[in-house]
Parts: C-alpha cells; structure tokens; sequence
C-alpha cells in the first residue's frame, strides 16, 4: 500500500458548493476521504455516491452509539451505501460492537468496521476526571481495542502513540485509523495526541485522517503532494 492510499482526508464541510470542488482538486489521488457527522448530516447519502462516483473510498464517521439493536438496524441500512469503512463507538460495548459486526457483513458493500476507543481530543485529565476512568489513555485504548476485537470488529481509531501497542495486543492485521496528523508547521487546534504524518507511518498505523492542513490550505491539491513528497 502506498503512503497515498493510507491517507484520509477529512471533508470536515456542511455545504455541498465547498466539499465538491474538493472532491474535484483531489481526484486522481488514491486517497480515502472522510464523511463525518458535519457533512453527512447536511448533505445525506447524496455526496457519498458523489465521491464514490470521483473515485474515492470512503469511511462514513459517524461514531455509532447507541443500544444494541438501534446501532444494528442503523447498520443494516448504512451499510447499503457504498462505503468502506465505518465505525462504532468502543464505549457501546460488546454486545453493540457484535450486533453491528453482523449487520455490516449482512450488507451489499460489507465495509470495514472500525471501534473509537478514546478520541485524540481527550487529555489524561479528561479521561481520568470527566469520563471517571482510572489509569492512563493507553490501558483505556488497548483494553477498548481487545473488546472491539474478540466482538468482530476490523480494527480501531486511536491515537498514533497507541498503535504499538494495539498491534502487539490485536495482531499486526488488526487495523488502526489515527486522526491527530499534524505536518510540521501545522496548527494544533482542538488536536491533543498527534504526530507527523512521516512518524504515524514509523509508529505501523494503517491509515492516516488529515483534514485542515489539506481542506483549508489555498491549493489542497497542492498542500496533499507537499505530504506525500515528505515520504
């Protein structure tokens, strides 16, 4: 796989007159985008068959969490679009997590299922203080990443520091999406736990989701080949 087809790039937009001439800059690059809540909430099922119709894989991000059998039949019918990736939040438990591992294999598309475990957003203190978790971010993500495993989940969404560890525990085939990518130079902004696109790649993730540094850059076509030129 080359370093362009582990990147995601987040079409982090709610109007169809900004995320289109994206799609169209974009195209021709092997690259997955994102389609989160922001976009898929405003646009609907239309600008998924949009970008698959540029050629774009695609992960539909929207964070499923809910009682067993709501995220289930959500499944069922999300899993009709097509798309590659989508995910689940690890809190849901296992019982959610199986429940919507058979309905995504139930599917015409059968995307990959993918677990949150503790979003890149979210400090030690957050954790420990606000969600009432003890102990530090890497036994909370590694413990949500062997649950999403044994409950047939594809892989999980963490942090780049965490992959290490998740591939030691899941297996190496056990896959990791890592938000928090940051080219050097990059703003921060509501990111905690990031690196550099060139260390994710060191630290074994699989995919990599970049929004701002390519979606609000002047030339995102051009910001997206400054990225890969650092490989």
């Amino acid at each position: 796989m080359s370093p362009a087809e582990k990147i995601i790039v987040a079409l982090d937009f709610s109007e169809e007159k900004r995320v289109l001439p994206l799609l169209n800059d974009l195209k021709g690059h092997p690259v997955w985008v994102k389609i989160g809540m922001e976009l898929f909430y405003s646009l609907g099922p239309q600008i998924i068959h949009a970008a698959k119709e540029r050629g774009f894989k695609i992960f539909l991000d929207l964070k499923l969490h809910d009682i067993p059998n709501t995220v289930g039949q959500s499944l069922k019918s999300l899993s009709r679009l097509p798309i590659d990736m989508i995910n689940v939040h690890a809190a849901g438990g296992s019982e959610m997590m199986k429940r919507a591992a058979e309905a995504v294999k139930s599917g015409s598309s059968n995307p990959l299922l993918i677990a949150v475990t503790q979003l890149t957003s979210t400090s030690q203190e957050q954790m420990n203080h606000e969600q009432r978790i003890p102990g530090d971010i890497l036994e909370s993500v590694t413990h949500y990443a062997k649950l999403a495993k044994t409950s047939g989940c594809d892989g999980v969404v963490s942090s780049p520091h965490e992959v290490q560890a998740i591939k030691l525990i899941c297996g190496s085939s056990f896959i990791t999406v890592t938000p928090g990518i940051r080219p050097l130079g990059s703003e921060v902004q509501d990111q905690k736990r990031i690196t550099t696109p060139q260390e994710a790649l060191l630290l074994g993730t699989d995919y990599m989701v970049i929004g701002r540094p390519i979606t609000q850059s002047p030339n995102p076509k051009a910001a997206l080949e400054s990225i890969l030129k650092g490989f």
